[in-house]
């Protein structure tokens, strides 16, 4: 599948804190010391084996680079539903088309900091998603890529979750895909 050129400056929606869409920032705006509620997204993708993919965020990356974390994440722009952003987000990151999208988690939400004082703030629905595909990555976005055993992943993302980006580590606590 032939990756999409991304807008340059993409727009996040702006959330209250009961979750109702307030506005829109730039994207390069809502991830800072101050960053305010908006909507995003995460995705986990299985293959027919039942692997789970998992990535490692490109060095080059503002929040959580090199850390190793769930398949993709993302933010839907303006006016584009979940699903529409999700499958757009796969075909950019990891050049993929999904099957079977589903939703898992649709009231997860998060605040983390990382190191350099990039916040995530975040309210962040997961999917659950089928590839026949495999993985051609953007290196902007991508480092690396692993297929790996669910319930192994869970039980790592347990042992060391310093390891593993904040959302991944939550979202293995509360998915059954990463219990065996």
């Amino acid at each position: 599948m032939t990756q999409t050129i991304e807008a340059i400056e993409d727009e996040v929606v702006l959330l209250d804190e009961a979750g109702n869409p307030i506005g829109r920032a730039p994207k390069s705006a809502a991830h800072g010391p101050d960053t305010a509620l908006h909507l995003a997204f995460s995705c986990h993708v299985v293959n027919a084996l039942g692997e789970l993919l998992v990535t490692r965020r490109a060095l080059t990356k503002q929040a959580w680079p090199g850390v190793w974390t769930n398949s993709f994440c993302g933010h839907p722009r303006p006016a584009e539903s979940l699903v529409a952003a999700v499958r757009r987000r796969a075909d950019f990151e990891l050049g993929i088309e999904l099957d079977d999208v589903e939703l898992a988690l649709p009231l997860f939400r998060y605040r983390a900091a990382d190191a350099d004082g990039t916040v995530e703030n975040e309210v962040c629905p997961v999917y659950l998603a089928r590839t026949a595909s495999e993985p051609d990555p953007n290196p902007r976005e991508v480092a690396e890529y692993r297929w790996v055993d669910p319930a192994e992943l869970g039980r790592a993302v347990e042992a060391a979750p310093w390891a593993f980006s904040p959302w991944l580590v939550l979202q293995a606590r509360q998915l059954e895909l990463f219990r065996d």
